[in-house]
């Protein structure tokens, strides 16, 4: 019985190494945006929301396989077809708030608040 709780013993640690060995490449494969940077992946905007003062360019940077847009509601922008790798920036001039979306799937929003 003790030989066998000796060997749970080791596989236990063996099995969380390996875990955060995992997650650790996963994050260390995706680089960081910068802070006024738009990420879209996984068919969303991140941050879903960006606050900025007047006179930022903000940039859209598609990281899914499947093409975006970036459109304001307003008209004020409007992005090409982004496939993937593709970035669009914007210069935000005057304060206020802007929605934007993905046209070809529209559940994909997001906010600009220009201060």
């Amino acid at each position: 019985m003790s030989r066998n709780a000796i060997s749970r013993a080791f596989i236990v640690p063996l099995s969380a190494t390996a875990i955060v060995f995992g997650v650790a490449s996963d994050l260390a494969a995706t680089p960081a945006a910068d802070a006024n940077t738009i990420v879209l992946e996984h068919f969303h905007f991140a941050p879903v929301a960006l606050t900025v003062t007047a006179g930022t360019t903000v940039r859209w940077e598609n990281r899914d396989e499947e093409p975006h847009t970036v459109v304001s509601d307003d008209g004020l922008f409007r992005s090409g077809g982004l496939d993937q790798n593709d970035v669009f920036t914007f210069k935000f001039e005057r304060p206020g708030t802007y929605k934007f979306l993905c046209s070809i799937h529209p559940q994909m929003i997001g906010t600009i608040v220009v201060k």
